[in-house]
């Protein structure tokens, strides 16, 4: 029997709502991952999934739609274009995020019914983003808060690639350079730098290779990153040769002029 080789292809860039959305598309199961957010600690959040068009294409969206404002597709409000033209701030407040410590996004997972191989990949892709955090901020792994990282949609998103790919079941994973964009993104702290420092850390400290594009806007979250990071493995290599047998798409939420979805694929040697 051949190798099972999920290969991601992240010529737009990478972020956990478009990677859960690409392995559902691929084949994850719907039922498996909405029985295991079902069983998390979590409220204030309702997950729609649907078919969008990306570039003319038919395309998977993973969409967790909060109670609550959240600013992360106001590509206005991302960049710093939140002014009038008086000068006058067009947005005055930032995004309402509960803040966690890792410790406190462990107890969620531990207590939700998960696999072990889920639960496994989430606690890892968390330790990654706590010290990516920890890296950038210059404080002590658990005195980490997260903000963005901690917030539910993005606890969520995570858990969600973690159970997506444990039911999906790879032998190997095979991911791309990462395409990544230029110019700088508001977060909670101000205005920072694209690559953000938490992203820059990850693939830093994990060996990543990106490629620039000529694109001002953020392609790869710290999120997309970690993923990567806990998932890619040391043979990064595809076949000479292969077949593909599967192929699965996930859509980006902001829009940059680029293809903007996720491709997971299938293949066989």
């Amino acid at each position: 029997m051949s190798e099972k080789i999920l290969y991601l292809e992240c010529n737009s860039g990478i972020s956990g709502d478009m990677t859960v959305a690409a392995l559902l598309d691929l084949g994850a199961n719907e039922q498996v991952l909405r029985a295991a957010l079902a069983s998390l600690p979590l409220e204030g959040y309702e997950v729609v999934i649907s078919r969008v068009k990306k570039s003319g294409l038919d395309v998977l969206d993973f969409d967790v739609v909060l109670e609550h404002e959240n600013h992360d597709h106001d590509m206005a409000y991302l960049y710093g274009q939140d002014r009038s033209q008086s000068g006058e701030a067009i947005h005055t407040h930032g995004p309402t995020h509960h803040h966690r410590t890792p410790a406190d996004i462990y107890e969620i997972i531990d207590q939700g019914k998960l696999t072990q191989g889920a639960a496994k990949l989430a606690h890892r892709i968390f330790e990654i983003l706590a010290q990516a955090e920890a890296t950038a901020h210059g404080v002590p792994v658990s005195e980490v808060h997260f903000h963005e990282v901690g917030a539910v949609d993005s606890i969520v998103d995570i858990v969600a690639a973690a159970v997506c790919l444990d039911n999906l079941a790879p032998d190997r994973v095979v991911v791309s350079p990462l395409s990544e964009g230029k110019g700088q993104v508001r977060c909670q702290h101000g205005l920072l730098p694209i690559p953000v420092p938490a992203v820059t850390n990850i693939v830093m400290e994990h060996q990543i290779p990106m490629k620039q594009l000529d694109v001002e806007g953020e392609l790869v979250t710290p999120t997309g990153a970690a993923i990567v990071a806990a998932i890619r493995q040391e043979n990064n290599l595809l076949p000479e040769q292969y077949r593909i047998c599967g192929i699965g798409m996930g859509a980006g939420k902001r829009e940059y002029g680029l293809a903007g979805f996720l491709r997971a694929m299938w293949i066989e040697e």
